[in-house]
């Protein structure tokens, strides 16, 4: 009864958004402002029963229901609890209910708490949020039925992909959804407020927030995926521009460009009609992505679809939302009065050329990442984008956004002098020169985009404390903070990616038991291997005994695993993190003369590209509860006036 009762829960959820757009719409053409209340309580209940129905889908794969036939296709009764758990977002129905649980509960969450926007606009907006799930919802009902029924029930399961029996399945895929989905809400403030007529400093007040959390969730999600594909593939990298990589990279990039737009729309009431497309466009990419990674389209460890019904049906979606926003904005946008002026030398001014240099580096990576697919679709022949084109042309731009940054923070708003901001940047560059000296000094030969990288690490580092400067730090708005410790986390990742691209040393070699070999600055010995089982798999365990110089040896034991539900062969790299990088070392195959396959290399400061990643979160977050901080301590005042 539990599948039926989440089948039912989906429908009952379906015709509730079905509602909630009928009644905002009606509301909004007759002027029915007093009907919010309403449209307020729809919007909550369908949330509350779609996150009913995930939870539902959740207790099948925990009690191993092999009569659900996403559970016998993706489960074993075997797996640990954690992946049981985990699993039911790793398979694309079930990833698709996570989607729609978010987009129905990022709904209720405006219905309860948004109370700055106008009521009609408010209205507008949650019937637009409406218009979202039902498309979704319909997908999921004619096409993806996470509830299905298996008749006879086997006795057991086909097991989940190994790749995906780790921990990080269980954080990386719903950060990311929550920053795909939750810029859905500031699409729908878009949409609303074209409708309403109502783009002004108040509604990008009220939609910054939304921005701020989404872009948040996305920054985690991508840090987290890009170190879970880093220690699990084997690989050792860190980034590939895979498609399926870019595929999140895009929404970011347009919410990044969106989050600083929207401060100005808030702030200085510029930049309001760039401020909707962007709105627009940033969710525009995240179901762009989806559709990439759940159409099928692409063959992937996230890919679980193949049939082209779905993928038809996505891209009709895609189609229908973007399509109809566009229209929208074009027809509307001629309504969007023109904002406050300000010059070209002004913080202003430099978060317009960040937009455009953030837009410019968000359509290399679309073009690179769809013109393959595209090729392929016309005439069959199968293309590759990779580094070399994302590297030549993304890097070079990407270091021109690092120099806006370390500049935008200093100047003033509205109006500034060139030369005074010349002055202001004297420490910034002071700081340049000495990595500059330092790197022709001790490494000439260094790559020149990791060199660009790390003189730019340092001067962006500095640059972001400028805000400081001459400040009272404990009567430092806590914005401010989260804006220098976002900021300060692009200069302590740059400083990651650089170091580990310019520095990195790489060794594949066969091996016997008992010999030593050369990586960075440690002697590696193969000193044996074992064999070893898990919970759901067997292993053979290889010791490795890592020693620098004199000191005491490190025991690293990578392993090659084989898991039977269903049958694939993994590596798990075995990685140790010192304080200036990491030694990541993989199991590979045995050869014909009996040798081992070793891949081992050594990272310096490879450590620092999370680090970060998880600082520029943080500093989201720091930014997040000063606004609300503030926005409280205002309420207040108003209160007592």
């Amino acid at each position: 009864m539990i599948a039926e009762a989440g089948l039912g829960l989906l429908w009952i959820a379906a015709a509730l958004a079905i509602m909630q757009l009928g009644l905002g719409w009606v509301a909004v053409a007759r002027g029915r402002d007093e009907q919010i209340s309403g449209v307020r309580a729809i919007a909550v209940a369908q949330g509350i029963l779609v996150t009913l129905s995930f939870l539902a889908l959740i207790l099948l794969f925990l009690r191993s229901d092999m009569s659900v036939a996403l559970v016998a296709a993706n489960s074993h009764s075997a797996k640990p609890w954690l992946y049981k758990f985990a699993g039911t977002w790793g398979n694309h129905e079930g990833s698709m209910l996570l989607w729609v649980t978010i987009l129905g509960a990022a709904g209720s969450a405006v219905a309860l708490f948004e109370r700055s926007l106008k009521a009609s606009t408010l209205i507008a907006t949650l019937a637009a949020q409406a218009a979202l799930s039902i498309g979704f919802y319909a997908f999921l009902l004619f096409s993806s039925n996470p509830f299905t029924r298996l008749v006879p029930a086997p006795a057991d399961g086909q097991g989940l992909n190994p790749l995906l029996q780790d921990p990080g399945l269980a954080f990386h895929p719903p950060t990311l959804y929550f920053g795909y989905v939750g810029m859905s809400v500031a699409f729908s403030f878009a949409v609303g407020a074209l409708v309403t007529r109502d783009v002004d400093p108040a509604f990008a007040r009220a939609m910054r927030p939304w921005v701020l959390g989404a872009w948040i969730f996305l920054t985690l999600g991508i840090t987290a995926g890009s170190y879970w594909a880093y220690y699990e593939l084997g690989w050792g990298g860190w980034w590939f521009w895979d498609p399926v990589e870019n595929a999140s990279l895009m929404p970011w990039l347009a919410t990044t460009a969106l989050l600083h737009s929207v401060t100005v729309l808030a702030t200085r009431d510029g930049l309001r009609a760039w401020t909707v497309m962007l709105a627009v466009v940033a969710f525009s990419m995240s179901m762009v992505g989806t559709f990439l990674v759940r159409s099928g389209i692409l063959t992937s460890v996230h890919s679980f679809a193949v049939d082209p019904t779905r993928g038809s049906f996505l891209l009709a979606l895609l189609a229908i939302y973007i399509g109809g926003a566009m229209t929208l904005f074009a027809l509307r946008i001629g309504t969007v009065r023109e904002g406050s002026q300000f010059d070209l030398v002004s913080r202003e001014g430099a978060l317009v050329v960040n937009n455009l240099l953030l837009s410019a580096i968000l359509g290399i990576v679309f073009v690179g990442t769809l013109y393959p697919l595209g090729v392929e679709a016309v005439t069959g022949e199968k293309l590759s984008v990779g580094p070399p084109y994302f590297n030549a042309t993304a890097g070079p731009i990407t270091l021109f956004l690092v120099l806006v940054m370390i500049a935008g923070p200093l100047m003033r708003w509205r109006r500034d002098r060139l030369a005074v901001v010349v002055q202001r940047l004297a420490i910034p560059i002071l700081a340049i020169a000495v990595a500059l000296l330092v790197l022709v000094l001790v490494s000439p030969d260094i790559g020149i985009l990791p060199f660009m990288g790390l003189l730019l690490a340092g001067g962006v580092a500095l640059g972001s404390l400028a805000p400081l400067w001459g400040r009272n730090l404990r009567r430092t708005p806590l914005f401010t903070w989260g804006m220098v410790v976002a900021h300060f986390g692009v200069a302590v990742s740059l400083a990651g990616m650089a170091s580990e691209t310019g520095f990195i040393k790489e060794v594949l070699i066969a091996s016997n038991v008992g010999e030593s070999h050369r990586v960075g600055p440690y002697d590696v010995k193969f000193a044996g291997l074992d064999p070893v089982a898990g919970p759901n798999w067997t292993a053979l365990e290889a010791t490795l005994e890592a020693r620098r110089g004199n000191g005491e040896p490190l025991i690293l034991k990578p392993q090659s695993r084989m898991f039977s539900n269903p049958p694939t062969e993994t590596n798990e790299a075995a990685i140790r993190t010192v304080l200036d990088g990491q030694l990541y070392l993989v199991l590979g195959k045995q050869e014909p003369s009996g040798r081992w396959q070793l891949r081992m290399w050594w990272k310096p400061f490879v450590t620092l590209i999370w680090l970060g990643g998880g600082m520029i979160a943080f500093g989201g977050f720091l930014a997040l509860v000063g606004r609300f901080r503030r926005d409280r301590l205002s309420g207040r005042g108003r209160a007592i006036a």
